[in-house]
This record gives structure tokens, sequence and C-alpha cells, in this order.
């Protein structure tokens, strides 16, 4: 038995793609953790019709009627461990069906197959997010799977042995996509091949278009807080009523508290190009105080669900972190970055002007004796 390879190599390379263009680093450690799921869908394969007609006419039968069933049901079962929202290893088991086909034959006789598989496999699976809660998958692995095939005849076709079973290990690979309902709970849409060997001597592929449903547990999805010390003045807090703009205020533990009035597009972390002029305020502050710390607030308005916008805040945060960093050369050792959410809105979420207020970062300078050389400018 066998299967169609048509599209086999450009999926495969689509998938080998989707692995290896995933970023690195610390910045991807925030949505590691265990999960479970399980998978229901259509399987297809293509019966060699062609190798067992010829087979036939070897020993003397001409086929004068062929049919097959070559789609059943599959499902799967599987677990697995995601390192960071880019990058995860599954494993688990797989039942891909049953397949067959009729020959009728002259001299009269009949010939009856069929083959079921199942199966473990262990998988490395790239997710390429295309927004907080929609990504593309792309999946590389092995399969270890059982082909049991069955044989039967009638009239003048004879079979001695019936029943054939094989074990072996094979490639496996697919493509997908993935829709997080929460961050405990996700729904794939997969389209995945698992190359097999039959018990006869025969090699192919088996197709498996799945719907599966998924639950993460353990540490997936909670933010990353800072863990420096930051002491805030009550009264450098913000009204609601309050129009962003950068000010720089002292207070008597010496400790300078900003607004930063930078905006990003709902539901990205990058900075843009208007904005950087903006943070250029901070690092020369930074730059003027060697001795000084800051910490960097993220904040979301509260379209999402709040452990979403939870760690939208903290990738901001982050990456105001990165921009300071790399390209004002501020040591990573005076940055640290923190994620609020939604839970410190500045403005009203019901409107859309309220949310791009809240679609904002903060900063918290510390340990500055003066502020000779920068002038505050004023709310209000």
């Amino acid at each position: 038995m066998k299967t169609h390879m048509k599209g086999a190599v450009n999926s495969a390379a689509l998938g080998a793609a989707l692995l290896a263009g995933l970023p690195g680093g610390a910045a991807l450690a925030d949505d590691s953790g265990w999960y479970v799921g399980i998978g229901y869908g259509v399987t297809e394969t293509t019966i060699d019709e062609e190798r067992i007609t010829s087979s036939l006419l070897a020993s003397g039968f001409t086929v004068t009627d062929f049919s097959e069933d070559d789609s059943d049901r599959g499902y799967k079962l599987f677990g697995g461990y995601q390192f960071n929202r880019f990058l995860a290893l599954e494993g688990g088991y797989f039942d891909l069906g049953e397949y067959a086909f009729t020959a009728e034959t002259l001299p009269a006789g009949t010939l009856v197959g069929s083959i079921e598989v199942d199966g473990f496999n262990l998988d490395l699976v790239g997710l390429l997010p295309l927004g907080e809660r929609f990504s593309l998958i792309g999946r590389v692995g092995a399969n270890h799977a059982e082909a049991s095939d069955s044989f039967s005849s009638t009239g003048l076709i004879n079979v001695p042995n019936a029943n054939f079973s094989e074990r072996d290990t094979n490639v496996k690979f697919g493509l997908g996509a993935q829709w997080d309902f929460s961050d405990r709970f996700a729904a794939r849409l997969e389209a995945e091949r698992y190359r097999l060997d039959d018990a006869v001597g025969n090699e192919g592929d088996i197709d498996l278009y799945s719907l599966s449903v998924l639950m993460r547990f353990g540490q997936a999805g909670r933010p990353v807080a800072s863990t420096a010390p930051v002491t805030r003045p009550a009264a450098a807090a913000p009204t609601p009523a309050a129009a962003p703009a950068l000010v720089v205020v002292p207070a008597p533990t010496e400790e300078y508290c900003s607004i930063l009035d930078i905006q990003f597009e709902v539901d990205q972390d990058e900075i843009q190009l208007e904005e950087r002029e903006k943070l250029r305020v901070i690092a020369t502050f930074l730059e003027k105080y060697p001795d000084t710390t800051a910490v960097i607030e993220g904040h979301t308005d509260n379209v999402r669900a709040p452990a979403t916008n939870m760690r939208l805040s903290q990738r901001r945060a982050d990456s105001v972190v990165a921009y300071l960093r790399d390209t004002h050369d501020i040591a990573a050792s005076r940055l640290s970055a923190v994620g609020y959410g939604e839970t410190r809105p500045l403005a009203d979420n019901r409107t859309n002007e309220g949310k791009r207020m809240n679609r904002r970062i903060g900063a918290v300078v510390a340990c500055a004796t003066d502020i000779e050389g920068l002038e505050p400018l004023q709310i209000g």
C-alpha cells in the first residue's frame, strides 16, 4: 500500500522553514509549560492497484474488477512541553484506521486485503504567532508504527498466509494552525503525513487531517515580574483624567517617575519609529546619571483576555528595555521590565481613544541626586 506524494516536498520545506526561523534567547521564556490534547479526523491513503494487479497477473489471474476503501477515521492522543511561544517537543499515540481492497479475477476468484495502522510519534513543533491568539504550526518528527495486513480469498485464488504484522520507524511531518481560546485552552487544525512500511514490503504514506483540542497546565502563560526594588511615591501616580505626556517628577525618596506616551498597534509589541525620540529622553537621563536604574512598565487596554494582556504588556516592556540596551548602550543590569496588563488603566477602555492611551509604557527611574539639565513637562 502507498499514498499519493503530491505536495510532500513543498510541505516538508515549509515546515522546516517554520522551525528554522524561530527566534532564540531569554525573551522566549515566558510561555513555557506542559500540555495534553486529543485530536480526531479523517485519514487517506492510496492503494497500489497496479502492483496488486501485476502480482495477480504473474500468478495467472486477470483482474476484472477492482474496488478500494482508501479513507477512514483516525485519532491521536498527545502531550508535550512548550519551551517558549515558538517551540515545543510533543509525543503521543496515533491510530490511522483501516484500509481495504477487493480484486475480482478470471479464472473466477476474489482477493480481499486490508491494513490497520497505529503507533507512537515524537515531534519537534514550531509555532509562528501571527497575533495574540492565532499561530501557524510546522512539525517534523518520527513515528514508530505497527502495520497489520490481512488477506482472504475465494475461488481459485489461494492465500497460504493470511495475516502479517510489521513494526518500523519512519519520518513524519505536518502543517497547521492553532487558535488560543485562552491561556489554558487551544484548538488546532492540522494536516500530517506519516511515512510507513507495511507487512508485505510496500512503502507509502498515510495522511491525517485532524481537529485537536489541547489543555495547558504548569507555568504556561504566567508573566515574568521584575524583582528590582522600586519605591513609588503616591503623589506620582497618574490620574485617569490626565493626558499622557513625558514628565519627570522629583520625589522625597530621590525617585523620578515618568509617563511615556509611547503608542502600540493592537496586539503588537514593536516600537514605532516616531516613538523612539521619546525614549531618547530617558536614555539621556540614564547616561547623565550612570548610577541610576530604571524599571520599564508595560500596560495594555482590555480588548483581550487578562492573562493574554499580561503577557503582551510584558513583551512591550521587554522591547523597550532591549531598545535602550541595544541602541543607547544602557547596561542591561540597570534595566528591568514588568508587565501590568490591563490592571492600571490611564483612561476609559470603553472608548477607542481611551484604549489607545492605555496601550502605553511607563518608566520608574530612581537614585538620581538632581535633575539638572532636564526640564519637566507639565501635565494638563
